[in-house]
């Protein structure tokens, strides 16, 4: 086992790779010019996919850029190289943009699909860090990605260079978005597992509680009734409605507190007298988020869903937003 040598102080190396990088982030920002625009302009007017090539590190980044351009509107995978020359080259289209990432440009896995990819008459766009590599002459467009030094302290392993190339990856996938004027509905509908796919996707009606679920008593009802209701219905409340089955108003654990500390008979006095006549209620079709920012607002734990008729369809709990997700 080796030992720390004496005047190691991670601290202070941790702060030198961050600088280090740091610095080649900073140096990219000049670099982000007409060849950039060029090639948001060739990915913009694909009418495939972007197929995203790159090997060793170079290929990790590339599938995390490959992921980033899918998830904001702009089709995109990641195919590796050596698997390429073996058939998966078929996966490319005349449609289709290649995006290849090689630092120094000659990556040989790579440079040996230039000539299959120039028969097939895709646009190419590469990120080097050499510009006057064969990859970079050989592509449409080549955006500069090279550093002046990696943060390793050998200048070997890929570090700053592979972290400039996944900020040139994010600037690429971002300035797209905004051309494209993606949306956060469009983000919700590619992300329906996230939670902002849930909040901007799920509708009260897909959580609510509905049919016999929905604890439901009527004005005459004693409260006793009405807190037998609640504790089979589980849900803190009980709807109340009148003759025509409309919702005349809303019971409470927090109804019940307030009533037990007053001298009411239980038994006797029907839940009409004591019930909240104006109850917080939602549409089923609205936004299980809506419901949340109601209920947040009003400080409340429980909401009934209505219909235009204002006959109470559902109901739901802080609860049942919360296991959702939506919470």
């Amino acid at each position: 086992m080796h030992k720390k040598p004496e005047n190691c102080n991670f601290i202070t190396l941790g702060q030198a790779v961050v600088k280090t990088e740091q610095q080649a982030i900073l140096a990219l920002v000049h670099k982000i010019n007409h060849d950039f625009a060029k090639a948001c302009e060739l990915l913009l007017a694909c009418e495939g996919r972007i197929v995203v090539i790159g090997m060793g590190k170079s290929g990790h980044i590339g599938g995390k850029i490959a992921a980033t351009l899918a998830s904001t509107g702009s089709p995109a995978f990641f195919v590796h190289p050596g698997e390429a020359s073996h058939g998966d080259l078929g996966m490319i289209t005349n449609k289709d943009v290649v995006l290849a990432l090689s630092n120094s440009g000659e990556t040989n896995e790579i440079t040996s699909l230039l000539p299959v990819i120039k028969r097939l008459d895709v646009p190419l766009i590469s990120l080097t860090g050499n510009p006057e590599s064969s990859l970079a002459n050989f592509a449409d467009v080549n955006l500069d990605t090279s550093v002046e030094k990696e943060a390793c302290p050998m200048n070997l392993a890929p570090t700053a260079s592979t972290t400039v190339s996944l900020v040139m990856g994010d600037a690429l996938a971002v300035a797209l978005l905004e051309a494209k004027g993606f949306t956060e509905n469009d983000f919700a509908l590619s992300h329906p597992g996230g939670s902002l796919g849930r909040r901007l996707l799920l509708k009260v009606e897909d959580i609510m509680h509905k049919g016999k679920q929905i604890p439901l008593v009527n004005e005459h009802t004693s409260i006793s009734d009405a807190l037998l209701e609640m504790t089979n219905k589980r849900l803190g409340m009980t709807c109340i409605v009148d003759k025509n089955g409309a919702l005349s108003g809303i019971f409470t654990d927090g109804d019940l507190r307030r009533t037990l500390a007053g001298s009411i008979d239980l038994n006797s006095t029907q839940i009409v007298d004591v019930m909240t006549a104006t109850g917080k209620t939602i549409s089923a079709n609205k936004l299980a988020a809506e419901a949340l920012k109601i209920m947040e607002d009003n400080a409340i734990s429980g909401l009934v869903i209505t219909d235009d008729n204002n006959h109470p369809v559902g109901a739901l709990n802080m609860y049942d937003l919360l296991k959702a997700g939506v919470v």
